[in-house]
């Protein structure tokens, strides 16, 4: 019996099978989580994207998530309906790496998915406000140190603001690490979606 779906989301320029490995790594010890890892709509190079990052400024970047909005919703909103859980989005989490995680972080922070978990490697908040965010989400936010893409300044910024409305927010931040996620990285979100609802 599956008690636990998790959606992972690809950065920019990969692909839905770049993160379906980490959900195969971690279903041993999540026997009864079922991972699905979508592409992203738009294409990208050699592989998608949620937005386009062509031109992209940090004045922009919140029009970008929000016009990425209705895309993103209809391809969750497929994999939710079609595995059961559209009642018992508590059971349902997004796992998100950079772009991935921005879409994710964004879909709890403007209330749109007020799913059960999210695990964001790499990412930011860059939503606009206001931002309504379900508080019964628990949120871990992961980031290397000596990211050279998106700084980890970012994680940290995102952390104080959502747990200045009080959503359960952790964060770690690894020592020179780069843009990526580390096996370690990869134990911590095993380890936080293994955890008791």
């Amino acid at each position: 019996m599956t008690d636990q779906l998790v959606i992972l989301l690809h950065g920019v320029g990969s692909n839905g099978a770049d993160m379906a490995a980490l959900g195969k790594a971690w279903q041993g010890s999540l026997p009864k989580t079922v991972f699905e890892a979508p592409d992203a709509p738009l294409r990208f190079g050699a592989g998608f994207a949620w937005f386009s990052i062509e031109g992209i400024t940090e004045a922009n970047r919140p029009q970008r998530i929000e016009a990425a909005r209705a895309n993103f919703d209809r391809v969750i909103a497929a994999i939710i309906d079609r595995h059961g859980f559209s009642s018992k989005l508590d059971r349902v989490a997004f796992a998100g790496f950079s772009q991935g995680s921005i879409m994710a972080l964004d879909a709890v922070a403007s209330g749109r998915w007020p799913v059960g978990r999210v695990l964001g490697y790499s990412g930011r908040l860059a939503s606009k406000a206001p931002l309504t965010p379900s508080l019964a989400t628990e949120i871990l936010l992961i980031h290397g140190s000596a990211d050279p893409v998106i700084s980890s300044a970012e994680t940290v910024r995102a952390a104080e603001v959502l747990a200045g409305m009080n959503v359960h927010v952790e964060s770690v931040i690894m020592p020179g690490l780069g843009h990526t996620i580390s096996a370690e990285g990869a134990q911590h979100g095993r380890d936080f979606l293994a955890r008791p609802a």
